[in-house]
């Protein structure tokens, strides 16, 4: 087929930073892996594992009690990742940073601690129609239990907020305003600034949460500048090991929440009349943590600060059309999510075969994408699908790529149309 003209990469040499990356040069059904799945989760270059195996490896002890060296040594490699996070998010300060097991544990831990200390019946939570599960269940959870309302911002048909309906839904009874940065589904980078304006305008005393497990990965994110109250997003899409996410609170939000779990570590005394606890964020990290994924963490963070965010994310916005553009030479797709701010994440169904056979097929010629509802089924009802395919991007996924894509693309449907 003929491909749109290829141009040099521009800001990040992708080149370059393919080689960081293991996986990569590997082979999947006996083909080059053609990894499109970086939306689910992204691979790990050699900076993280080499971080994460030098602790297994040479030092690998429990933190904080320990005064022999090795525990010593993983404290501090530990805490330091404190203010690498506070850095990079422009948080501001270290002691704002809560270290949970994904997004998903962070946004329960604000659901049932803070949640469940202020909110009473009748209350209004706000969440959009664009939601992942992971910001739906929790709080429907609370509908259940203390009987709060869910009320939810329509999607039009591009696949942006509908922003006029989302100041309808404000009122005196909303208390928290609970939504997604970036759209895991359609790729759609919603205004959180403005929606952000728009609840502190109604009621400052509104909460705000934005799930950022896309936003950090696509772009430079300020918590400040975008003025929420919380800010959760996992290490595993953020080119870092599973098993670690974080939360992002306002201290003086942080102080008034009781704890989410108890245990050790959280814990200023223990005695059978009673416990008292530590300060935020130690009160809010029962037990023994991810050690290694949290210095894991840690080093990609180091690794795309290197690179720098808003190079990838340019980079990514000019891969994005390139690949746009390819694909509308394939006949028979409709493509799901279609603003004008938009990471890199195509999600589309064929008119001449279920997403599942598509991905079947792609499989064999060494690409991998994502099919299904991607965690948001409420989103896959309004535009009228069970399913689509996805194809989502890294820092290190190139034109080559792309073009293996489309060149499968096209095979699949020579055999299933």
């Amino acid at each position: 087929m003929t491909m749109p003209a290829r141009k040099e990469d521009k800001m990040v040499d992708v080149s370059v930073y393919r080689r960081d990356f293991p996986v990569l040069s590997k082979e999947m059904n006996g083909k080059p892996v053609i990894y499109l799945d970086s939306g689910a989760s992204a691979q790990k270059p050699q900076a993280v594992i080499d971080a994460m195996t030098n602790v297994l490896n040479n030092h690998y002890s429990n933190i904080h009690r320990g005064l022999y060296n090795f525990s010593q040594v993983n404290t501090e490699q530990y805490e330091a990742v404190r203010g690498k996070i506070a850095a990079f998010i422009s948080a501001a300060s270290e002691n704002e940073i809560v270290f949970t097991k994904n997004t998903t544990e962070a946004i329960n831990l604000v659901a049932e601690s803070w949640g469940r200390t202020f909110l009473k019946e009748g209350d209004e939570i706000i969440i959009t129609g664009m939601e992942h599960h992971a910001n739906i269940v929790p709080w429907q959870l609370l509908e259940t239990r203390i009987g709060v309302k869910l009320k939810v911002i329509p999607v039009l048909d591009n696949g942006e907020l509908d922003l006029q309906g989302f100041e309808a839904l404000l009122g005196d009874k909303t208390k928290m305003v609970a939504f997604v940065h970036t759209s895991n589904a359609l790729g759609t980078i919603n205004p959180v600034q403005q929606v952000i304006a728009t609840v502190k305008a109604y009621n400052p005393d509104i909460l705000t949460l934005v799930d950022g497990s896309q936003g950090v990965v696509h772009g430079p994110v300020d918590v400040r500048e975008l003025g929420c109250d919380f800010f959760a997003f996992t290490g595993h899409k953020l080119y870092g090991p599973n098993g670690v996410g974080v939360l992002w609170g306002r201290y003086d939000i942080l102080d008034t929440m009781p704890p989410y779990q108890g245990g050790g570590d959280m814990i200023e005394t223990v005695s059978f009349s009673g416990t008292t606890f530590k300060a935020p964020p130690a009160r809010f990290e029962a037990g023994t943590p991810a050690i290694v994924e949290v210095i894991g963490l840690g080093a990609a963070i180091d690794y795309v600060q290197a690179i720098g965010m808003h190079n990838i994310a340019a980079y990514e916005k000019e891969l994005l059309d390139y690949a746009m553009t390819a694909l509308n030479a394939v006949d028979g797709l409709t493509f799901y999510g279609q603003s004008q701010q938009k990471a890199g994440i195509i999600s589309f169904t064929a008119d001449w075969a279920h997403p599942s056979d598509i991905a079947m097929i792609l499989d064999q010629q060494g690409v991998a994408i994502r099919t299904g509802h991607h965690c948001c089924m409420p989103l896959m009802e309004r535009f009228g699908v069970d399913a689509t395919a996805r194809a989502s991007f890294g820092l290190y996924t190139n034109r080559a790529d792309i073009e293996a894509f489309v060149d499968a693309l096209t095979k699949a449907k020579e055999m299933l149309g």
